[in-house]
This record gives structure tokens, sequence and C-alpha cells, in this order.
């Protein structure tokens, strides 16, 4: 008997001590629901997209010929002579242009009666061909006298294997465009587009150009489908272009300017990419900017996403880390000028000098205007008193435009805290932020934002990303230390809307073949697009975005990594939705009981997850759902939700409620 009594003890001892250790375990969360205590800005969350990593030319724009007008620094890069039992030569020239802002073209003598003679181009690290696709080809050309030729386009794989083409003829002696389509027969990511003459004479070539049809929104010379659905998916709030160094420029004569940006394509001026030599072991000596993504489809483009435009524009500064060329006070006028023209081109009438341009692409509406920043992460005397001049003259003609400035490129230091006292006696709408920071400190400064002083200016949280540890793979410094970092910091944006209305990862886009920076949200080939887990997290917030903060609590005290666990909430009122973002870094999972107060909440919802055993996994190309969210229901009973959290995740719950 008593070897009974002491097997049952010992089994009532167990049980009881897993209670115990169950209770300690359980971390009890209320959710005041009807207690709001901030707005959520429509732009809470958005996304900035610079020019590097080729993320414009050999990106999402979708043109698949490089050096298309042969303004290269050296005219023919990209481009091979062939020869198939014929005879000729190629002379880059610049006399009579077909157009003057892009003056280099080529001459093509042919002399192939019984074969033909040719030039190959190879893409951005090849051109990523589609089987059945449709493929427009253009050129624009003129014939010498009594020449007497034929083209044959033709797309060839990297066994040198033709995978469709045409010809095109009827050459004559004035510039001429001239365009032709066919369909691919087979899929290849690295193709070559091959141009054969045949015949004798001599031909002017410029703007050789071919592009997929089936761009997004089908637009002719558009862009790449797969990448701006990806970004279309974020559902972002704003668009920040067009970069932020680039706006700046090794020099002032590389910066951006955005009038050369804008009406006819061949009319734009293409400028070396200041990422060009920027990175001493990523040099990319054949990328240069041709503008066909501009500010017009930039603001094309946000308005397609529903999303505000937030252009940044130079302040007569060129890169401080560079050149340092500062542009004298008494020669500022023109910079400024070009502010205020670009206000007009984007929301003046048909009847002005801008309106009337932005009318002629295409888009007599106005695109509503409501943002643009001043300069990107210049720093000291030279730039307050540079953007002092711009707010003067903004203010006084547009009071309705919001400015964006910028605290310098740091997160803390004597620059950051220069920029900020100077400009609280200006008046910027909102003041960008960046930091790029290994993942530990993201972890730490989840409460950054808890002190600001709420009558103060509004943070832009322009630039940032968790930097982790990488490997030799393109994609490997994306890891899900770094996603799982940056979702615990953004629960803390979150929970102070009232203080951070903007904020966006950086950069947006990478090629994995022709990049100079990591870690980037996107990353893509010539036929591929793929999601990294930050991409992931920055899609669980900016989809769950909701109108209001309402408080989530332990113990009475924001849940800011007590317990290892991150979270922020918000109620949307217009689709009487409750998000629920809930962040576990701890290696364990976590027993959370929450109790929802001052809504009848209804009985079932959903709980999406992201998560990852091995800290430093991460998606790629070839294994794009290493770390990709699960979905699965959650139970409501009364206003209580038991759940638990899995190790290192991320989750984001969705809850209805009655109105």
């Amino acid at each position: 008997m008593r070897k009974y009594l002491k097997h049952w003890l010992c089994l009532f001892l167990t049980v009881m001590l897993f209670v115990t250790l169950s209770a300690q375990q359980l971390n009890e969360i209320s959710i005041l629901a009807n207690k709001p205590v901030a707005d959520i800005q429509p732009t809470m969350w958005g996304v900035f997209f610079e020019d590097i990593n080729f993320a414009a030319d050999g990106g999402i724009y979708a043109e698949l010929v490089k050096n298309r007008s042969f303004e290269f620094s050296l005219p023919m890069m990209g481009w091979r002579q062939v020869r198939q039992n014929g005879n000729g030569r190629v002379v880059p020239t610049f006399y009579s242009p077909a157009n003057s802002a892009n003056p280099h073209y080529i001459t093509v003598f042919i002399d192939a009666p019984n074969g033909a003679f040719g030039l190959t181009n190879e893409g951005f690290r090849g051109m990523g061909i589609k089987k059945d696709n449709q493929y427009n080809f253009s050129v624009s050309a003129k014939i010498s006298p009594n020449s007497n030729l034929k083209l044959k386009v033709e797309l060839l794989n990297s066994k040198g294997e033709i995978l469709g083409g045409t010809e095109l003829e009827g050459f004559t002696t004035t510039w001429e465009n001239h365009r032709t389509s066919f369909k691919a027969t087979g899929t290849e990511p690295e193709a070559l587009l091959r141009l054969l003459f045949t015949g004798t004479g001599s031909i002017d070539l410029d703007m050789v150009s071919l592009f997929p049809s089936d761009t997004w929104k089908d637009r002719a010379g558009g862009l790449r489908k797969d990448i701006v659905q990806m970004i279309a998916d974020l559902k972002p709030g704003f668009v920040r272009f067009p970069g932020g160094c680039i706006v700046e420029g090794r020099d002032l004569t590389n910066r951006y300017q955005w009038k050369t940006t804008v009406g006819p394509v061949e009319a734009r001026k293409m400028i070396i990419n200041r990422w060009n030599m920027e990175i001493r072991d990523r040099q990319a000596p054949d990328y240069f900017q041709t503008f066909g993504l501009g500010f017009y489809e930039y603001f094309q483009l946000s308005e397609d996403f529903g999303a505000e435009p937030l252009p940044i524009l130079n302040c007569g500064m060129s890169c401080q880390y560079n050149a340092g060329e500062v542009v004298p006070l008494n020669e500022l006028d023109p910079y400024i000028q070009d502010a205020l023209d670009l206000i007009e081109f984007a929301n003046g009438a048909v009847t002005t000098k801008w309106g009337k341009l932005r009318a002629s692409m295409g888009h007599p509406e106005p695109f509503n205007l409501k943002f643009i920043g001043i300069g990107n992460e210049q720093w000291e005397e030279q730039y307050i008193e540079r953007y002092k001049e711009f707010e003067k003259v903004i203010k006084q003609k547009h009071p309705d435009i919001k400015i964006v400035s910028g605290s310098g490129p740091s997160s803390a230091g004597r620059y950051f805290e220069y920029a900020w006292s100077e400009l609280k006696k200006l008046s910027p709408a909102l003041i960008d932020e960046h930091y790029y920071m290994p993942p530990e400190w993201f972890l730490k400064n989840a409460n950054r934002y808890d002190n600001y002083d709420r009558k103060s200016i509004k943070v832009f949280a322009g630039e940032f990303a968790a930097h982790d540890r990488d490997t030799t793979e393109s994609e490997s410094r994306n890891t899900w230390f770094s996603a799982l970092a940056e979702a615990a910091f953004m629960t803390g944006l979150e929970r102070n809307a009232e203080v951070v209305n903007m904020a966006s990862y950086a950069p947006l886009l990478a090629h994995v073949d022709a990049w100079q920076w990591r870690p980037d949200l996107i990353w893509f080939d010539n036929l591929q697009t793929i999601g990294t887990p930050n991409y992931y997290v920055q899609k669980m917030f900016s989809t769950h975005r909701g109108t209001q903060v309402i408080p989530v609590l332990e113990a009475g005290k924001p849940l800011i990594g007590a317990d290892s666990l991150y979270a922020s909430a918000s109620i949307d009122k217009n689709n009487a939705k409750v998000y629920i973002k809930l962040v576990n870094v701890s290696s364990s999972s976590k027993n959370i009981r929450i109790n929802l107060e001052g809504l009848s909440i209804l009985k079932n919802g959903e709980i999406e997850t992201l998560k990852s055993k091995k800290l430093y996994e991460y998606n790629t190309i070839v294994n794009p759902k290493r770390v990709y969210p699960a979905f699965s229901t959650v139970t409501v009973a009364g206003r209580k939700i038991s759940t638990n959290l899995d190790p290192r995740s991320v989750n984001v719950m969705t809850l209805g409620y009655k109105k």
C-alpha cells in the first residue's frame, strides 16, 4: 500500500510542478481595444526606391538591351561584332544625331551580298527570355544613299540556338523609328540579341531596344511585371524616389536632375550611375542611368499603388563622402527652382509649362503631390543653410506641400543631434532618420521613440535595415535574425505612430548577379523574383496597418522585450478589424493569453506566422520559401485568446469585431 501511495504522491507532485511551471510561463497580455492612443497615418509603411544593385536598368525597367543608344563611356560596351560569310565594320560617331540629348550612335558598314555582318548585345548579365512571350523590337535608323540592306533580328540561347526572330527592311535616308515583334520559342535566363545585316551599304543605328510585351499594366516600354507586383503586394503608403545617394551624386555633375528624366524617352539624357565604381570590391563599369524609368514613371507607379509620391531633390550639395561639392548660397536659385518646377509638373494645370509636359506624356490630371524631400544624408551647417532657403521659398509659394528634411547619415551622434536642434527652429513636416545597424541594435532600440516629443516634428524612418552576417551567396545577408530583429523594432515604430508617420526599408531591389550593397528587400535574376524574410516582415506590417494604435500591456506596461516578447496592436475602423503583432525572439516557445478589452470580438480569427529554427536562414532564387509565412485559425473565447508563439517567430493576428 505504501508503495502505491508513494507512487501517487510522486505523480501528484509532478503534476503540480508542471502546473506551477506552466503558470509561471504564461504571459498575460491585455489589449485595450477601446482606448486608442494615436492615429496611424496611411503613409505609415512605404517603400524606398534607389537605382542601386541594377534596380532600374537591368531590373524593374524592362528594357533588355544594354547601352541601347551607345552613350556609355565606351560606346560599344555590351556589343560585339559577328560575321557570317560577310564583312563589315562599326564606327561610333556623333555627327547629325537622331537626338541631341543622346548624341552618340553607330554607323555600320556592310559588305555581305551573300552572307551577313552584324552585332550581338549581351543585355544585363544576359537577357531573361520566356517561351511564348512576345518581344517588341525597335530601332532608330537611316541608311546611306544606294544602300541595299535587310536586317534579321534574333534571340539566341546560351548554346547559340535561335529562340525566335523576325526581319526588317524598308530603311530610308532619314532618321526613322522602325518596329517589329516576334514570339520566343524557348525560355533562357542569359539570352543574346543578334542583329544580322545582309546586302551592301551603310546604316546608322540608335536607340536599339527590345522589350517584353507583358510589362506592368501592359504599358509599352514599361516596367518588369513580376518585380512591380512584389512591390504592389506590400500595399505601400508612399514611394520615396529616386533614391538617396543617387540624388546627391558623386559630384554635382553626376547628381540626379529630374528635368532630364521626363519627356520622350529618346530625349532623356543618360548619365553614369554613381554606384558604378563606388564599392571597391563590387565595381560595375557598365552601370548607367538611361532614365527610361524617370520622374513621370515614378509618379505613375505611385498612383498605381495608391501611394503618396515622395520625390527627393538635390539641395545644392553632392555626396559629402565623395566630392563634397557645395553650391554657394547666392547660386542656389536654380536648385530651388527645380523644386518649384517639380511641384508644377506634378500638380500644375495643363496650361502651365510643366503641367503641359505632364499632360503631353499622357497624364493631364495632376498627380496630387503632397510631400517633397530636400536633400538626403547631408550634415552640419552647409546643409541647414541650404535647407532654410528651400523651406522659405516652398512654404511661401506652396504652403500645402509637406517638406521632408534630414538628420544626416547616422542614427545618433554629433551630426544627428545638430540637425535635430537646428531643424526644430524651422518647420519641416518630417525629419528623415536612417539606421543601418546590427540586429542587436534593433532589439535594444524598440523603445527608441517612446520618449520623443509628441508635439515636435514628426519622424520619417526613411532607411533602415539590420545588417547581419553573410556568405558569398548574394542573398545571404538577409538572414532570419535580421528580419526578426526588424520586426521587434517595427512594433516600436507602430506603437509610436504619433511620432513616426512614415517608415521604409532600404534598399528595395537587388540583382543577384549585379549587386553593390546588401541586404536588400527583394532579390531577382533575369527571370525570377523572390522575397527575403525581411520582405515578408514588411508585408505583414504594411498589409495589417490599421487606423489607430491601441495599447498592448503586460503587468500594466508596454510589451517591449519582456521575456523576449515585443508587441503592438492597431484597430482598423474602416474594416472592423483588430491587428495584433507579436514577436518572440526567444529560442523557446511562449504561452500567452490575450485579454481583449472594449470590443465584441468575433469567434474566429486568423494568425499569420513567419518563423525559422535557424537564425541565419535566408531565402534564395533557388530556394525562395525557406522562410515563408503560414496561416492558421485562432479561436476567441469571449474576449480571451490562448495561444502558443513559436520560437523565433513573427505573428500577426487578425480579428474581426462587431461595430
